[in-house]
């Protein structure tokens, strides 16, 4: 079973599910997303923001294939460029850290541990660039799929509360830790990035 993780680019965009490559839940503003869904063009904006992320921060995605099929892939970004983070209670994120915005393993490849080895390339790629945390906003009401992953599978794989909140409490994950990690935390992993199963619609906090 052949194994690459890429960095996600326009090209292989369209490896990613057909709502995910159209979402803008975290790419623009509550307003200016909705605005965006009305008109009918999510697609074009989504494609305008990794373009306008990669040329001036550079890779902000991974794309992993089993045998040359797409099984997953992880979105991160600093904060400046998620301006959908700023519509959390408990923002902002931290300055040093860099924000997970989503990732999935797709059915059918959960249990191989590429929820481990998609997370660890992702930690290399940011320390060497200087970061030292990846932080996320959880959702402690999870109860169906969407773009917020459920806060309790985050603090299964490592996270800690930064910042508590009754509904999206904002969690840390070192990126050392993440580096390091095992194993044992492929389960874990499995049922955090298998979370997302179906295709979210965009909606409000």
């Amino acid at each position: 079973m052949g194994r690459r993780l890429a960095p996600l680019t326009l090209d292989n965009l369209p490896d990613l599910p057909k709502r995910c490559r159209s979402c803008v839940f975290w790419e623009l503003d509550p307003v200016s997303g909705e605005a965006a869904v009305q008109a009918g063009k999510p697609g074009l904006e989504k494609e305008a923001w990794i373009s306008a992320v990669l040329l001036e921060w550079g890779s902000c995605g991974r794309v992993v294939y089993v045998d040359d099929n797409p099984a997953g892939f992880v979105l991160y970004a600093p904060p400046a460029y998620v301006p959908r983070s700023n519509a959390f209670p408990t923002s902002p994120v931290s300055p040093d850290a860099v924000q997970l915005m989503t990732a999935r393993i797709m059915p059918g490849f959960q249990g191989q541990g590429l929820g481990r080895v998609m997370v660890q390339t992702v930690a290399k790629d940011l320390v060497r660039r200087g970061f030292k945390a990846v932080e996320a906003f959880g959702d402690s009401h999870w109860e169906e799929p969407a773009c917020v992953l459920p806060a309790d599978h985050l603090l299964s794989v490592g996270f800690k509360t930064v910042r508590p909140h009754p509904r999206f409490p904002r969690l840390r994950l070192e990126l050392r830790t993440a580096i390091s990690w095992k194993e044992d935390v492929e389960l874990a992993l499995d049922r955090l990035l298998g979370a997302v199963q179906k295709e979210p619609a965009l909606r409000p906090l």
